[in-house]
């Protein structure tokens, strides 16, 4: 939260006060004890810039290259290419440029506005929320972070049935991407997963093989280098049989998932056209059958449908 100003107060102690006196301002409220996670908690037209004091010529908001609500401007993808560079990713540059930051935000919030709807359209599971309720901030909790660089370089929103986490989307010059699927699930969630997989894989298996999944996404195999493709490829993947299963499993690639997700890539191109909500729509719409089976699968243990179905 904003660091309070400080205020000079009277060293007559409360004691000391007449009891007849009649003071003619309230008392002063105590001040807050700071909250150590304030960038975290920052006031929507609040920024932890307004902490600092920088001097500097003020960057005005280009007046040019504007765009309806709903698109995406060059001048947004400018700014997140100068944040980009280390040079210019600290407040003083942030302070001096901040109306340039205020013009992107606000585009960046009108695009969500005309996204959410079209999403929630298409997924009913998907909540019509504002922006405010699903964007990222763009300033970096760096409290335990060996980088200390104090903003992340890219715009992002997550959209789901519970508001936050599921598909997130997340945009900058050259790197623009949205993503699905299940990150680092929970101990028991992983366990579901994995017993619905060894009791039916089935069901994953035609998602992820389904033609307009694969050419998204990528063959529905790992990938003989181990790189990213499909489900395959994450970081957090097992370099062998989780404990219990034989290497030898039929389906062995598909249980040594840990996180179960995809990666659709854009170009800054793409990101720039009139209609570029409706082919972030359309490639969410591919990948709504899998976020919908995953959500099925790392909540409900195989045993459950079984007495269900007695």
């Amino acid at each position: 939260k904003k660091a309070a100003a400080s205020k000079k107060t009277s060293t007559k102690s409360a004691s000391a006060v007449s009891k007849k006196a009649t003071p003619s301002k309230p008392p002063a409220k105590k001040r807050k004890k700071k909250d150590d996670s304030y960038a975290e908690n920052l006031d929507e037209d609040e920024s932890d810039t307004d902490r600092f004091t920088v001097v500097g010529k003020i960057v005005q908001a280009p007046t040019t290259g504007r765009v309806p609500p709903g698109q995406i401007s060059k001048n947004t993808l400018n700014f997140l290419a100068q944040l980009a560079k280390p040079e210019c990713n600290d407040r003083e540059w942030f302070k001096l440029n901040e109306p340039v930051f205020r013009l992107a935000e606000k585009e960046w919030k009108a695009f969500l506005e005309e996204l959410v709807p079209l999403v929630s359209e298409m997924d009913e599971e998907i909540p019509p929320l504002p922006p405010n309720d699903i964007i990222h901030r763009i300033y970096r909790d760096v409290r335990f972070s060996n980088d200390k660089t104090p903003y992340k370089r890219n715009f992002s929103a997550s959209m789901s049935r519970t508001g936050r986490k599921g598909k997130f989307a997340g945009f900058r010059p050259g790197g623009s991407l949205l993503a699905a699927g299940v990150w680092a699930p929970e101990k028991d969630e992983l366990a579901n997963f994995r017993a619905n997989v060894q009791r039916n894989p089935t069901p994953l298996r035609d998602v992820i093989s389904a033609p307009a999944f694969v050419k998204l996404f990528g063959e529905a195999k790992p990938h003989p280098k181990g790189q990213r493709r499909n489900v395959f490829g994450n970081d957090d993947q097992l370099k062998v049989a989780p404990k219990g299963v034989s290497k030898d499993h039929p389906d062995i690639d598909l249980l040594k998932l840990r996180s179960v997700a995809v990666v659709h890539q854009f170009s800054d191109k793409e990101v720039l056209k009139p209609d570029f909500n409706e082919e972030v729509v359309r490639v969410m719409a591919v990948v709504r059958p899998l976020v919908h089976l995953l959500n099925d699968m790392v909540s409900l243990p195989p045993e459950d449908e079984d007495e269900d179905e007695e």
